[in-house]
């Protein structure tokens, strides 16, 4: 039992240790932010700062998850999941980039035409992998 418990203890530390580094990150990020010229942030520009820290720690349990179920349908299908939040986090960290350093890195590294199109794609397999993780659950889900 007091295995069990360190056990635990260990996960709470080294989630309140992830949800700090986060939450500090969000913050310098803020700061950075506002040294670019910009008095104030509007709601809509704290909320897309905000958003990163929370992604992040879904990120972290959605891995977890996946990891914890071992295999199996409801695990492929979370460990989809997984890697579709995956590539919305880097499209929102992409877009935020964009937003507070007007820094596109798509259209920087392959042009604005293809670097819009590579963005599409993107897109399209975060929706993909979303998509079949879900269904891969729904379907382990059925009761037959």
């Amino acid at each position: 039992m007091f295995v069990t418990l360190l056990g635990t203890l260990k996960q709470a530390i080294s989630v309140k240790l992830l949800l700090s580094t986060v939450i500090l990150m969000s913050l310098s990020h803020f700061g950075q932010a506002q040294d670019l010229g910009s008095a104030q942030l509007t709601a809509k520009e704290w909320f897309g700062v905000l958003e990163l820290p929370f992604l992040l720690v879904c990120l972290f349990f959605a891995f977890r998850t996946a990891k914890a179920l071992k295999g199996g349908v409801f695990g492929d299908g979370m460990s989809l999941l997984a890697w579709g939040f995956l590539v919305m986090a880097i499209g929102h960290l992409h877009m935020q980039l964009d937003h507070f350093y007007n820094l596109n890195l798509f259209n920087h590294f392959f042009g604005s035409n293809f670097g819009n199109k590579l963005w599409f794609v993107a897109l399209v397999i975060t929706w993909a992998l979303s998509g079949l993780g879900f269904y891969r659950i729904h379907q382990a889900s059925k009761v037959q």
